[in-house]
């Protein structure tokens, strides 16, 4: 679950729960798949009524936002009086929302999780924290170790001496060791010298989505690219817009971590989508700008096997196949559950993340074939002929000769969609002296559906 309405957090509901066990607490949910995108328009009304109470609204996600208390007390007189002006500003247009103070980013994010009907103020960071589970750090591998090690709360955490924790679980841990005592405070960001801004511009004025997404994808690389050089990366980024209306629209994302290229433009395709389609930008997109607004020293740290300059090659040489030969011929693989091959290989577009939930890789899967996975796998079954003996495969057919099975396994038995009318199915591995094959019986007929390498 990535999140949860007020009903369901009242019978136990949470943020990170699988499916299953969410449904066990409230049958009569209804679970949808997320999509930020859509999630991004539905919320721009409700971002819309922040911004009109505190300006310097700065989004983590959609339906996240994070407000720094400064400006808002000395204009509402104290932080209570703030966060009430919010409260009745967003339940104008959305009731249901949830609200949480607090002194650090993550504190204010787990208090308005925990919140029900009320906003929920921190007063001792510490203290609230130390009862939360381990896992709210994020780091899966980490939170793994960090229970068998017998620490299965923040406060454990916080307690261990923190040279110790960086000298076993290095810079994961010790960003999982600051969060855990309350120290999430943003980095404070390095001056910037002279502006770094990157910007595009359009005539005729862009109205489609996908193509102004498709050009934001490539600005936010470009932005990146320009403060590489420094050794630094933004944690904040702002989206300006100019409409051909001669309006503008001015949005800031922020990250705990330093943008990746992925990351920057999903928030920057996130926030297009939202104002195009709720209006925004009447008569098309002019101008796209992204600044950064602040710059880390904490940048992304390379893998020893990794070369900086060859992977902005890559990522160059990408960019400019997907401008010849659109967006949707190359594409990104990415592994998921499933019975067949081809269905535990995702399919999105390169430098975008894929939509909607990924089967779960984890689930039982009945008749799922044994590893390894085939090295490839046609877009379609083709004919494969099997001579067998006695119910065994003895020989098969390789363009215009006959080779020989010197080993096979199997059936694995497939039931077939009988709602779409697809009949069951026996899989066979079977190896012959030039390669080894994953074949399909069905109705009598025999296709290939993999090659092993």
């Amino acid at each position: 679950m990535v999140a949860v309405t007020p009903d369901a957090f009242a019978v136990g509901v949470r943020v990170g729960m699988r499916r299953g066990e969410a449904e066990a607490l409230a049958p009569a949910a209804v679970t949808l798949i997320a999509d930020p995108g859509a999630e991004a328009v539905a919320f721009e009304p409700v971002a819309l009524a922040i911004e009109s109470v505190v300006p310097a609204m700065e989004m983590a996600a959609p339906g996240l936002v994070y407000l720094p208390t400064a400006g808002a007390v000395r204009y509402y007189q104290s932080e209570e009086a703030a966060m009430r002006r919010v409260v009745t500003a967003v339940h104008a247009v959305a009731p249901g929302g949830r609200f949480g103070l607090a002194d650090g980013p993550f504190a204010a994010r787990m208090a308005a999780e925990r919140a029900i009907e009320e906003p929920l103020i921190v007063i001792d960071t510490a203290a609230f924290l130390s009862g939360i589970d381990v896992a709210a750090v994020g780091v899966e591998e980490l939170v793994a170790t960090f229970r068998w090690l017998g620490i299965g709360t923040l406060g454990g955490l916080a307690a261990l001496p923190r040279a110790a924790v960086a000298s076993r679980f290095g810079p994961a841990g010790l960003e999982a060791h600051r969060i855990a005592s309350g120290e999430d405070r943003m980095v404070l960001p390095r001056r910037i010298q002279d502006e770094v801004a990157v910007e595009e511009r359009f005539d005729p004025p862009l109205d489609d989505f996908e193509r102004v997404a498709f050009a934001a994808r490539a600005l936010a690389g470009k932005l990146l690219e320009a403060v590489a050089p420094s050794g630094a990366m933004p944690h904040r980024v702002e989206v300006e817009v100019e409409a051909a209306s001669g309006m503008m629209r001015t949005r800031t994302w922020r990250s705990a971590h330093p943008f990746a290229e992925v990351e920057l433009a999903e928030r920057v395709r996130w926030q297009l989508r939202a104002w195009i389609e709720s209006g925004g930008v009447p008569g098309g997109v002019v101008r796209l700008r992204l600044v950064p607004a602040d710059l880390s020293d904490r940048g992304r740290q390379l893998r020893l096997d990794e070369d900086a300059a060859s992977e902005l090659d890559v990522r160059r040489a990408l960019g400019r196949a997907q401008g010849l030969i659109g967006p949707d011929a190359v594409l990104q693989a990415s592994p998921q559950g499933g019975r067949d091959p081809g269905e535990r290989v995702r399919w999105s577009r390169w430098g975008e993340t894929a939509e909607g939930a990924a089967l779960d890789p984890k689930a039982p899967w009945p008749g799922r074939l044994p590893e390894p996975s085939p090295t490839l796998v046609p877009p379609e079954p083709r004919p494969f002929e099997i001579e067998w003996d006695g119910g065994f495969p003895v020989r098969v057919r390789l363009g215009s000769r006959w080779e020989s099975v010197l080993g096979w396994a199997g059936p694995w038995r497939q039931t077939g969609r009988w709602w779409e009318g697809e009949s069951a199915a026996d899989r066979y591995q079977v190896v012959t002296s030039v390669g080894a094959f994953l074949c399909e019986v069905r109705e009598g007929r025999s296709w290939l559906v993999g090659v092993y390498d």
